[in-house]
């Protein structure tokens, strides 16, 4: 079985693709032909990763995932939320939504600063739609740390591992961040209710 993650990001595509090595071909949207980025008009991160599904699973006859991640700050009523990847505006850097949520957060103290980020999977296989979940909680420091990741993940540090996420490897963070949690529980799903449809 082949899985066509419904993205042009790269670094997004590299992490499913290395979290399923061995079990299953990962593809990108531009694997299978181009398509038009998909508006983000989804009142929900839910909405938004089914939206990305289903926008090129007519292209393909393998398993379609597209997801969709947002990072809910409890002290900014859970914003950026649905914005996650848009906060600074439609064409905002990663540096950029990394500035405006520091900026908001200056002078609030570390113990009102908790966060959770959460990824949705939207998945298309066979006319059958799913949507799978998964979190991590931590709280945003004051300054970014770390070479790896991307988008928040300098600012985002977890408790329970004493770092942020862009201080992990592809492969430390690949056990624990929220992504992580959506693909494991994916896998599981695509075992259990998918291989025998292929």
């Amino acid at each position: 079985m082949k899985i066509v993650v419904a993205s042009h990001n790269k670094h997004k595509v590299d992490e499913i693709r290395e979290f399923f090595k061995g079990d299953y071909e990962v593809l990108s949207a531009d694997d299978i032909g181009s398509y038009d980025e998909v508006e983000e008009t989804g009142k929900t991160i839910e909405e938004n990763a089914l939206l990305k599904a289903r926008a090129i699973a007519y292209l393909t006859d393998e398993l379609v995932i597209a997801d969709d991640t947002g990072l809910f700050v409890d002290y900014l009523d859970g914003e950026p939320g649905v914005y996650t990847a848009r906060f600074a505006g439609v064409n905002a850097t990663y540096e950029d939504n990394n500035n405006k949520l520091l900026n908001l957060l200056k002078g609030v103290p570390m113990e009102k600063r908790k966060a959770t980020f959460k990824t949705v999977i939207a998945l298309i296989y066979k006319g059958r739609e799913a949507i799978i979940e998964g979190k991590v909680d931590g709280r945003i420091i004051d300054a970014p740390r770390g070479q790896y990741g991307f988008g928040y993940d300098p600012i985002f540090y977890v408790d329970e591992i004493g770092k942020t996420l862009a201080e992990l490897t592809l492969e430390e963070k690949n056990k624990v961040s929220h992504r992580a949690n959506a693909l494991k529980k994916l896998k599981e799903y695509i075992k259990n209710n998918l291989e025998d449809r292929k």
